[in-house]
């Protein structure tokens, strides 16, 4: 009898180890889902032309596709003086020296003024 006592305890021990194996794997997946990577998961845009990495705090980030550079550049987050490359590009240029990301400049509305809002 003193054996099925001794098997017993290590079944729920074994099955205690197994539902703290799970908590602790669902939360390292929740904590990783919630981790915010730069570019990561980001699928490429369809159009190979339409690709582009900028360096955006020190980081290269990307690929960002036209209208995702309209919003960083409306953001501020992209400058004239941020580098920018895009395949086919043999080296990292400032956005103003890209003619397609410069036009996204002259659309970009300016700040609303403080007196309107």
């Amino acid at each position: 009898m003193n054996t099925d006592f001794y098997s017993m305890d290590k079944l729920v021990e074994f099955g205690m180890s197994v539902a703290i194996a799970g908590q602790m794997a669902s939360s390292m997946n929740q904590t990783l889902n919630q981790m915010q990577i730069p570019g990561a998961g980001k699928a490429m845009p369809a159009n190979p032309d339409n690709i582009y990495f900028a360096v955006i705090d020190g980081s290269q980030s990307g690929p960002y596709s036209l209208t995702e550079l309209a919003r960083l550049i409306a953001e501020k987050k992209i400058v004239k003086e941020t580098y920018i490359w895009k395949p086919g590009m043999p080296q990292w240029e400032p956005a103003e020296k890209i003619s397609e990301v410069l036009r996204l400049v002259a659309v970009t509305p300016p700040p609303v003024p403080r007196r309107m809002l």
